[in-house]
């Protein structure tokens, strides 16, 4: 029987994020400055074989849960052989994708022959003239139609929305109505300052408080059981067919269930997101060690972990600016 592995805090880690790529095809306002980040050259990020062998590792010690993030993944070429790879791995039992949409639709079919379970699709708006302000991009209609093509394929939808004052706060509403027919999962997120440059408000006045105060003031919520490890809070309108949720992204009132790390695109482990990495896992990966000495220094790592975000970030060497892209969504 597979090992159940915990941190220093007795939390189990059984989730891996791992991101494929830094690189997007979008410019999101709360992600990356306009003119984009410095790209990672392609010798510097975790080889499809490296991200293998990790994730047989990863699933030896007893986690399950795989994400693939980015950047946006499909950005990065071929990356439909690596999700075959790791939907063969023995341990992996479930299988997620985090993106844009994009690039998406064509692989719809096999991503749900695959098996995999959920998409989270990052959507801001519903309206494209916004979109186009938010992403600097116009692709509104791609992204749309990934949606609608998921929800064919019967893969299990969340909807990932960024609350930024002065962007997307006429959306809430509209969101929260797709719910009523659509069995749809939005998650209204708090803006982090993981963007290139720092926090874009001198205080966060749009907090998972104050978005759910603002949906109760048009909706009656049911307060639905949440997830085991869930960052979630989750409640339906009656009668909707979807549910809504805000996260406490900034806030940082989960991090006592948190079961999750993250891998960069770059290799470096992250048992928080508000830490600046832990451990250089590229090194090791291309240093010629065995698994075995590989599975130690991730358990040491694990037994070092910070107890809630505001401890990691506490223990930074540099303040946070650096693009959510560069982390893993």
């Amino acid at each position: 029987m597979t090992p159940v592995l915990h941190d220093n805090h007795g939390r189990p880690i059984s989730y891996a994020r791992l991101a494929v790529t830094d690189r997007c095809n979008l410019r999101c306002f709360y992600c990356m400055p306009e003119e984009g980040i410095r790209y990672l050259p392609k010798k510097d990020l975790l080889t499809f074989e490296e991200i293998e062998r990790l994730v047989a590792i990863l699933a030896g010690l007893g986690i399950h849960k795989i994400r693939i993030t980015g950047g946006e993944p499909f950005v990065r070429s071929d990356l439909m052989d690596l999700i075959r790879k790791i939907s063969r791995i023995e341990g992996i039992q479930s299988l997620h994708l985090t993106t844009n949409g994009v690039l998406t639709a064509p692989h719809i079919p096999e991503l749900k022959a695959l098996g995999v379970r959920s998409v989270n699709l990052s959507l801001d708006t519903l309206d494209r003239t916004r979109f186009q302000v938010i992403t600097r991009r116009d692709e509104f209609d791609a992204t749309w139609r990934t949606l609608m093509q998921l929800l064919v394929a019967g893969i299990g939808v969340k909807i990932n929305a960024v609350v930024m004052e002065g962007k997307n706060i006429d959306d809430i509403i509209p969101f929260v109505e797709l719910t009523r027919t659509m069995p749809l999962h939005i998650r209204f997120i708090e803006e982090m300052p993981f963007n290139g440059e720092g926090s874009h408000y001198p205080r966060l006045n749009w907090t998972y408080r104050t978005i759910l105060e603002y949906i109760q003031s048009q909706y009656r919520l049911e307060k639905l059981p949440d997830e085991p490890h869930s960052t979630a809070y989750t409640y339906r309108v009656p009668g909707f067919v979807g549910d809504v949720g805000v996260i406490a992204a900034f806030s940082r009132t989960f991090c006592g269930t948190c079961n999750r790390i993250r891998v960069t695109a770059q290799g470096m482990l992250k048992t928080c997101l508000y830490d600046d990495g832990v451990l250089d896992l590229k090194s090791l990966l291309r240093s010629g060690i065995p698994d075995d000495q590989i599975r130690m220094e991730l358990g040491k790592a694990f037994r070092q972990r910070p107890k809630d975000g505001f401890e990691a970030e506490g223990k930074r060497t540099k303040v946070v600016t650096e693009s959510m892209s560069t982390i893993g969504g």
